[in-house]
């Protein structure tokens, strides 16, 4: 018998997809849909503005159940994550209470970083004084070249100490490919390193030391595909050279950690996961049907990235550290870090971390994020952002495969060109506002500064002397530090650059392009002045050199530039710098009389702040 509700919809015809497209193609008058409606990603494939039933045809990832090989949905049936929060241990008793006092703050999983002396059970047993390791996940960051030395010092400890070492589970950062990528030093001995390792490690079956540390990927400017693609060619490397080494597969896969990272990109990022399960899976199964059970299952741990973290408008690093964790968290992630917000200016403070740990906290205990299994599928969308990603990642994987592999890739600085081509690139379109930092390229807190507050130096690779770089090294350039170079040489020149708007004529494009110019010149750490507006350009002109003004911006509408432009730039005689703010069509006779500064939608904000900079005697 059918119901009122689908009796209620036999009532309207089925609608097809040309006729929804005719009616958005109408409703565009003239404009052509591909070009103003279709999104072409970074990635390498559109996104289109809406997606229907039909769209999921043919795909295999909608038809998988959560725990389900290949695991696109999940590798558990449940979406507990843990909170991880990292210890920089200085002094190891402080390193102790600061991490007694965390786990009683919701913490669950611990890292330590430790120096190379540091490096022993005596540490350790300081370190972990009052801790069951049984209860906690324990991690640890180390110079590789001691990697092997800690894994012996935490199996002292462990079995001395009495612990169920089969209980126990956490980690080694041991990132086999770090010389390469992060210093560009040549390491052949790797496959040595990580069987000396392994062997190390082996009474702990529950720690994970084999990095695929596909976060130094990320954090160097990635495009997300890259950052999955050359993450599945690293773990595949790792089987093939330590499985011809002797180690089977299941022994391998037990002890593979990959760390990614994750950025604002919001649901990219959710598909980023899913696919990452999924294309692992593959490869593991690839070795046959036997291991399409728990060793096809990945390790993921997350890392929100610190390339798209700025120095200025800081907080706002909070709503982008929030989207990330809802990405991972919704994508499946085994376990999470959630950077403070300041990490890119000084070293975290208590407040600044308890927000980061209070952020999953959230997610948890308040939106319940960890009680829904893969809440994404079915999602037309997301079922094609998942699979298109994979597609992507898939060829980039296969091509690194043709090469050789990742580990000849990172020797001949292939991957590290790559990504640094890619960080260029970003970096250019951060530069034009096609990529935007809210508070740093667009929308700038006008009385902000911030050189005081900075404290730490960016972070790349540290130099322990155990080489000499030979081979391209990843960039870490993080995609807001131009603007906040520029902004900073500005504070601390000593000078007040004030600009000034001579807004005339039309009232509505004279406020739009006040405005329009506040945001832009304030980018540079510019004084603003806007206006209501002149009832004559000389009027106006005075009141800018009576304020002081460095630059004067003419705002008015593109057909009375023609007029007020060429009367402006006469009177002033170069005693500010002039500009005009927009395209005018008008500009090629503006320009025959002298006037060359213009600033619009198309301008290039840091190249000309650049310049000015360079004109005022800002360096």
């Amino acid at each position: 018998m059918a119901t009122d509700k689908e009796r209620l919809l036999s009532e309207f015809p089925a609608i097809s997809t040309q006729e929804w497209k005719d009616k958005i193609v109408a409703d565009l008058k003239g404009a052509d849909f591909d070009k103003r409606l279709v999104w072409r990603t970074n990635e390498g494939f559109n996104v289109n503005p809406y997606y229907r039933r039909e769209d999921l045809e043919g795909l295999s990832t909608p038809n998988v159940m959560p725990g389900e090989y290949p695991y696109v949905r999940s590798t558990r049936m449940d979406n507990e994550w843990l909170i991880r929060q990292d210890i920089h241990v200085t002094d190891p008793k402080e390193a102790n209470a600061k991490a007694l006092d965390i786990l009683n703050k919701g913490v669950t999983s611990l890292g330590f970083k430790l120096s190379r002396d540091q490096v022993n059970k005596e540490t350790l047993a300081i370190l972990l004084k009052g801790i069951m390791p049984e209860a906690i996940e324990l991690n640890f960051t180390c110079c590789i070249s001691v990697a092997s030395k800690l894994a012996g010092a935490l199996v002292e400890y462990l079995t001395g100490a009495g612990a169920n070492v089969k209980e126990c589970k956490g980690s080694i950062n041991f990132d086999p490919f770090k010389k390469q990528l992060v210093k560009g030093i040549s390491n052949p001995q790797w496959v040595a390193m990580c069987t000396e390792l392994l062997e190390a490690i082996r009474p702990l079956p529950g720690f994970r030391v084999l990095t695929v540390n596909a976060l130094n990927i990320s954090n160097a400017g990635a495009y997300i595909y890259q950052e999955l693609g050359y993450a599945l060619a690293w773990g595949a490397e790792l089987l093939d050279k330590l499985g011809d080494a002797g180690y089977s597969i299941e022994e391998l896969t037990s002890r593979i950690k990959f760390v990614f990272g994750v950025g604002s990109n919001y649901f990219m990022e959710l598909a980023k996961f899913r696919a990452a399960r999924w294309l692992w899976a593959e490869i593991v199964g690839a070795y046959g049907d036997q291991y399409k059970g728990e060793a096809a299952k990945i390790h993921m741990h997350a890392v929100t990235s610190t390339w798209n973290k700025t120095i200025y408008d800081a907080h706002v690093n909070l709503l982008r550290t929030q989207t990330e964790a809802m990405s991972a968290t919704l994508g499946g992630v085994d376990s999470l870090t959630v950077q403070p917000f300041d990490v890119t200016y000084q070293e975290p403070d208590n407040f600044s971390e308890r927000i980061a740990r209070n952020q999953q906290l959230l997610l948890k205990e308040e939106s319940h994020f960890d009680k829904v299994i893969d809440p994404a599928a079915g999602s037309y969308y997301l079922e094609h952002l998942t699979n298109a990603i994979a597609g992507e990642a898939w060829k980039l994987f296969l091509a690194v495969e043709e090469e050789g592999g990742f580990a000849a890739a990172a020797e001949a600085g292939a991957v590290q060109k790559a990504v640094n081509a890619s960080n260029t690139k970003r970096h250019a379109a951060v530069a034009a506002r096609k990529e935007i930092f809210l508070g740093t390229n667009q929308f700038p807190n006008f009385t902000e500064t911030a050189s005081q507050k900075v404290h730490a130096e960016e972070k790349g690779g540290h130099s322990c002397g155990c080489g000499t770089p030979t081979i391209e090294a990843l960039c870490f350039d993080r995609g807001a530090s131009e603007f906040e170079a520029l902004r900073l040489s500005t504070e601390r020149s000593g000078k007040e650059v004030k600009v000034f708007m001579l807004t005339i004529g039309n009232l509505a494009m004279r406020l739009a392009r006040s405005q329009f110019s506040s945001n832009f010149f304030a980018c540079a750490g510019y004084k603003i002045q806007d206006n209501l507006g002149f009832a004559t350009v000389q009027e106006g002109i005075d009141a800018g050199l009576a304020a002081g003004a460095s630059i004067i911006v003419l705002c008015s509408s593109d057909d009375e530039y023609a007029e007020y432009a060429p009367e402006a730039y006469k009177y002033l005689a170069g005693r500010a710098e002039f500009v005009v703010a927009g395209a005018p069509a008008c500009m090629e006779d503006l320009k025959a009389v002298g006037i060359e500064n213009y600033i619009n939608v198309k301008s290039n904000v840091l190249e000309t702040l650049r310049q000015f900079n360079q004109k005022l005697g800002i360096n």
